[in-house]
């Protein structure tokens, strides 16, 4: 029986694990999605083309690759749908080719979810966590709280009572805040509209769809979503996502057994970057993190939001690499850093006059000093680079120096955008 391989983020989300997931598919049979929802934008160019997907994997352009959303994702109906129509209106209809399966135990956002996040944000004011105001954080409160209604329920024959009984829990929410104005009317159409395209793709049991995979002796490859300093339960809370964005949360989001866990790939920016709010230890609130904002065109791809950004942060990249128990890393955005002379990594915190190399608890009300280390710049194009031979030496040396302080070998490096920039070191 062969195992799956995981591939997901190692920092804040936006890593480039789309573009990625594109590259590695086409050697394997089944791509699945294992948590989060359209708050993912996992943007895929190639041809000169460019595709944001929020909730289908990112296998769906390899012909023969199955896709499947898996029971730990969240579904908004109205997105898929969209997201499916732009598809088809680009030439890719994988639910005509049979390419993609959802699983019954997936969850629905419903609209009142959404106004439920966006009432909630807006009290929040400058406490606010920066939520993408698509719905996740409630939508699995009702999961958790045993509320929730799943994909499965949709043919069920009273499905429309289940949903009516939870919307009207909500609305008894929403009367609680105070100047809170809405319309359901209008995204009730449109909810019940995309619920009747959700019933013409195959629903399957995931847990019993992935392990299937597994007894033929085919090849899967799990796809995560945000990033694993997101995590429910390791981010930086409260400023987290609603899910496990860690290779656990592929356990409990597809139905697999942790020993059927294969290779372990770790995405990673050559920087970092954060959407919303939360700490950032090596942020720079300054012309340098603008100027890596413009370079690599760091605005969300599902909000549009500027990110924030700054040099890349070792101790958090450790502690990542430890929780996912990642095998093989890949970095994105080298290409970003072509035009500087210098960059930095931070080694160490200064925190609480101490220097440490690891993530602390109270990271939010006790900021960390990042200890950073100079590094010669490679000062090169390297977005038309080809071939292994072709890295500038100083590039190549902060590859080496990443990979013995990580102590995991950097198999991937991308100069660019397009799935052809993509170079296999090892």
């Amino acid at each position: 029986m062969t195992q799956v391989d995981v591939l997901l983020g190692l920092q804040w989300g936006d890593e480039g694990k789309g573009k990625i997931v594109d590259v590695l598919s086409p050697k394997y049979d089944l791509i699945a999605r294992f948590q989060g929802g359209p708050n993912a934008g996992h943007t895929l160019e190639f041809d000169g083309k460019k595709f944001v997907l929020n909730t289908i994997p990112s296998g769906i352009f390899n012909e023969k690759t199955m896709n499947l959303i898996g029971n730990g994702v969240v579904i908004d109906p109205i997105i898929l749908k969209r997201e499916l129509d732009n598809l088809k209106k680009a030439g890719h209809d994988p639910v005509a080719e049979g390419k993609l399966v959802i699983a019954r135990k997936a969850h629905l956002i419903l609209p009142t979810h959404q106004l439920l996040d966006a009432a909630n944000e807006a009290r929040m004011g400058k406490n606010k966590i920066g939520s993408t105001l698509k719905g996740i954080g409630p939508t699995y409160m009702d999961k958790t709280g045993r509320n929730g209604l799943r994909v499965g329920d949709t043919t069920l024959p009273d499905f429309k009572e289940r949903y009516a009984k939870l919307v009207e829990k909500h609305t008894e929410i929403l009367s609680h805040y105070e100047g809170f104005e809405y319309e359901l009317a209008e995204k009730e159409a449109a909810f019940f509209e995309a619920i009747e395209f959700l019933k013409t793709i195959p629903h399957v049991d995931s847990e019993h769809f992935v392990n299937g995979y597994l007894k033929e002796g085919k090849a899967v490859l799990a796809e995560g979503a945000q990033g694993t300093l997101l995590d429910v339960d390791f981010g930086s809370y409260p400023f987290v996502t609603s899910s496990n964005t860690t290779t656990a949360g592929a356990c409990t989001g597809l139905g697999i057994a942790p020993n059927k866990v294969g290779a372990v790939y770790g995405i990673f920016k050559a920087y970092c970057t954060r959407v919303g709010g939360g700490p950032f230890p090596t942020e720079l609130d300054n012309e340098v993190g603008e100027n890596l904002r413009a370079l690599g065109h760091e605005f969300g791809a599902t909000t549009g939001r500027a990110r924030r950004c700054g040099w890349i942060d070792l101790p958090a990249l450790k502690y990542a690499i430890m929780l996912n128990g990642v095998t093989e890393l890949i970095m994105m955005k080298a290409d970003v850093l072509d035009t500087f002379d210098t960059i930095y990594a931070c080694t160490h915190y200064e925190y609480n006059g101490e220097t440490i190399n690891y993530m602390p608890y109270d990271i939010i009300s006790i900021e960390p000093k990042p200890v950073l280390k100079a590094i010669d710049g490679w000062a090169t194009d390297v977005t038309k680079i080809t071939s292994v031979d072709e890295i500038p030496a100083k590039l190549t040396e902060y590859i080496a120096f990443l990979e013995k302080e990580l102590e995991v070998p950097i198999k991937f490096l991308s100069v660019g955008p397009d799935r052809a920039q993509t170079l296999e070191l090892h």
